[in-house]
């Protein structure tokens, strides 16, 4: 009987040795997926960097979009932020997307809009297959930014939170008072006309039309000299949002303009949304 019991005390043993192809969540390694297609236009596209460790229950996500009036830019133009945004939001997902630029012979709003719908859905049905979650946050720079806030407030998914970086909010406003003549070319060709002729696009496309009570957690970064999008746009959007109660933050730098901010000025920044987005995305 003794003999017996040791060799199922062995066969046990042995029956909960852990099976060397089954790796614990910490072996999953980082990737980075560069040219992504979310959907059929060549500029439908963007890379993808999926941290280690990671796993659907802890992983969130940022997406990244890019200013350029909405004309022009590119995913890369947040290159060389990637590093930082990755060492300040250890654990996250990011994804940096390109988006179909407007033309004089097409690509007119709500395109860049349905590119932002379309490119978060993609990630959301390929979460199981990246290992991240439906906590989204978007981080946006000028015409980047308000195509993340006029995501948030009016569309699905819905996300988390928005970092904005002097992001156009009410779009009848740019166009009627934004000192540089290339803001309010880039509007009238984004919105095919004037507010006069297609009032319905410049609603359409103005964010504060959209804040509800339920919308996302805001932090909103603008130069005090800014002459492409004035800071009144972010002026604007803080007193909409706090009318309805959501949180927000406006964070108004003396002396900075449109782009190009010192990195110390950058590095403020970005150190402000970690802390806004730890306390608003659980």
């Amino acid at each position: 009987m003794k003999q017996i019991f040791c060799l199922l005390l062995v066969a046990s043993l042995f029956s909960c040795k852990k099976d060397p192809a089954i790796k614990p969540a910490d072996a999953v390694p980082a990737k980075k997926l560069e040219q992504v297609a979310y959907g059929s236009d060549p500029a439908q596209v963007m890379d993808i960097y999926l941290p280690s460790g990671r796993s659907v229950d802890s992983t969130k996500l940022i997406v990244m979009i890019h200013g350029g009036a909405w004309a022009g830019g590119d995913k890369s133009d947040f290159t060389a932020h990637i590093l930082k945004i990755q060492q300040l939001f250890p654990g996250y997902a990011v994804a940096n997307m390109n988006y179909r630029l407007a033309t004089t012979s097409g690509n007119y709003f709500p395109t860049q809009e349905n590119d932002v719908k379309a490119a978060l859905n993609f990630l959301m049905q390929k979460k199981n297959e990246y290992l991240f979650n439906e906590k989204i946050v978007l981080l946006g720079a000028s015409a980047g930014a308000h195509l993340a806030t006029l995501h948030a407030y009016k569309n699905a998914p819905p996300v988390k939170a928005v970092v904005d970086f002097f992001g156009p909010t009410d779009l009848v406003e740019v166009y009627n008072t934004a000192p540089d003549p290339i803001t309010k070319a880039g509007v009238q060709l984004l919105l095919g006309g004037t507010p006069a002729s297609n009032p319905q696009n410049y609603y359409n496309s103005s964010p504060v039309n959209f804040i509800t009570t339920q919308s996302a957690p805001t932090i909103i970064f603008h130069g005090s000299i800014d002459d492409v999008v004035p800071v009144s746009q972010s002026i604007a959007l803080r007193n909409a949002l706090a009318a309805h109660g959501v949180p927000h933050q406006l964070e108004i730098y003396p002396g900075m303009g449109h782009d190009s901010w010192p990195d110390a000025v950058m590095n403020d920044a970005l150190n402000k949304a970690r802390l806004f987005i730890l306390t608003h995305v659980q």
